[in-house]
């Protein structure tokens, strides 16, 4: 029977399929338009028009059932309150961007990397080393916003494609996410299917293991037959020589990384973690790169006030370099908060839309007919990491893309057999790692800010993330790695889940 709203004593009208299909259609046309329209320049606001005519599509469907506005704008509002966090994280990580720069600690890490790290393996190098620090700190986005974007930077110097490095960024950054014990994605996955984190995990390298290694050996074969001329070791030099003219080179450049790696393992929380390490990089710079202060606010003279005005600008705007060498001055002439503005209002609009979706059954009322088709082990497999790739795209949110699987497809495994570690790790593949590979997801739209490469142009080159679903059903219909619950153990006469 339909329920009533006390508000407006009208009955509330349950979803038609043509109702439940509408949004994503609407999606669907406006995305489309929007990227055919503009080009990779659609993040830049005509997709966050899109997400926000898709959104209001939705509630008119919601109005046209029974419910009142009220009702909406509260589901609204709780979508915009799940990304409070993921908010403060953004315009932390444009603050630590830019006092970053101020300090020399990316100069650093790229004028030590020029040095170092030989082109033909620059993008190996970098899965590598993002795996390691995701997998010691736990996140993602924090070794995104720190490495990467030193690696970034050290691509444009080196002549190097920084559309590849950024895919090797992201594959490596999730690979260390999805298999670290501190991550919160992977302890929320492990704690929703009842599992031991560390069995939990177990169950996890099984795909992840063999996907970073396909990611190591595709990057690899894209490092050695890259053909691309490269700058020349006498543009090497200069950009060298830029770097340490504008900056005292120097190891304790990188306090302010080792205070980041510190905190995060030490589980502060992210956003904290990473505005004490912007400001506390400002301090530093103050001490070893006073040039580099007084260049970022003209009107200085010297003194302590001017200092606290450049660190305070800088966090605010960025940080600038005009040395005349144009990758140098791309490379520093980035950060500050106002700089994720507009990736911000992109994760707002899409997580309101997703919002909708969930809090009045349109998720549920295209994924239960679904569900019942699947008939074989392989199928149900492929269903819940299909769902949760698909939640990416619709809800914008992986939280939503992980949890909402594992409350839909839990009883169906259990009468069936299957462990629940089989649906934790499908949740997984197909929540966690895929939603840096969706433009208007809140993960994608911080990838793309923070890396400045538009999330479609990376996408071909992060490896991992798209092999690690794949690997996943097709473990599901070979039957291999899926694990069994004894019969006595499963549940008899349980119907799906809703």
């Amino acid at each position: 029977m339909p329920t009533a709203d006390p508000e407006t004593e009208r009955p509330h009208r349950p979803l038609s399929y043509l109702d439940a299909f509408a949004p994503l259609i609407a999606l669907t046309v406006l995305v489309s338009s929007a990227v055919a329209l503009f080009g990779l320049d659609a993040m830049n606001g005509p997709l966050q028009v899109a997400m926000m005519l898709s959104a209001m599509i939705t509630s008119i469907i919601i109005l046209k059932n029974g419910h009142s506005w009220s009702e909406v704008e509260s589901a609204g509002k709780k979508g915009v309150s799940s990304v409070v966090s993921a908010i403060f994280i953004l315009l932390a990580i444009g603050a630590l961007i830019g006092t970053w720069n101020m300090a020399g600690t990316i100069p650093t890490l790229v004028y030590y990397g020029l040095a170092l790290i030989d082109p033909s393996w620059f993008y190996v190098a970098s899965l590598f080393a993002c795996a390691l620090i995701s997998l010691g700190i736990g996140s993602s986005w924090t070794t995104v916003g720190t490495i990467g974007v030193g690696l970034m930077g050290l691509a444009t110097l080196a002549g190097v494609s920084p559309v590849i490095t950024a895919g090797a960024v992201v594959s490596g950054a999730y690979t260390g996410d999805k298999l670290s014990p501190l991550s919160e994605t992977t302890i929320l996955a492990a704690q929703l299917s009842d599992n031991n984190i560390y069995v939990h995990l177990r169950h996890q390298a099984w795909v992840s293991i063999p996907a970073f290694a396909i990611a190591a050996v595709g990057l690899t074969m894209l490092g050695l037959a890259d053909r691309s001329p490269g700058v020349g070791d006498a543009m090497i030099n200069s950009e060298l020589m830029a770097l340490d003219q504008i900056f005292w080179i120097t190891p304790l450049n990188l306090l302010p990384l080792v205070l980041l790696i510190f905190l995060s393992v030490r589980k502060a929380p992210a956003s904290l973690a990473i505005m004490s390490s912007a400001l506390f990089a400002g301090l530093l710079a103050c001490l070893l790169q006073p040039q580099a202060v007084l260049a970022a606010f003209p009107e200085a003279t010297g003194g302590f006030i001017d200092s606290v005005k450049s660190v305070w600008q800088v966090i605010a705007g960025g940080y600038h370099s005009e040395t005349g060498i144009k990758p140098v001055d791309d490379l520093l002439s980035r950060g500050g908060m106002s700089s994720m503005l507009l990736t911000i209002w992109l994760i707002i609009v899409a997580l309101a839309f997703g919002s909708l979706l969930d809090e009045f059954g349109f998720l549920t009322k295209l994924v239960t007919p679904v569900l019942t088709r699947a008939r074989r082990t392989g199928s149900l497999v492929a269903t819940s990491v299909g769902t949760a790739v698909g939640l990416n795209v619709i809800t914008a949110d992986q939280y939503v893309a992980v949890v909402l699987p594992l409350r839909l497809f839990r009883v169906e495994f259990e009468k069936r057999g299957l462990a629940s570690t089989n649906l934790s790790r499908a949740a997984s593949d197909g929540g966690i790692v895929t939603a840096p590979l969706v433009p208007w997801n809140s993960c994608g739209a911080y990838m793309s800010a923070v890396l400045g490469v538009p999330t479609l142009a990376y996408l071909p080159y992060a490896i991992f993330n798209y092999v690690s679903p794949l690997l996943d059903v097709l473990y599901g219909y070979t039957n291999f790695r899926i694990e069994r619950i004894p019969p006595a153990a499963a549940p008899t006469g349980t119907a799906p889940a809703e």
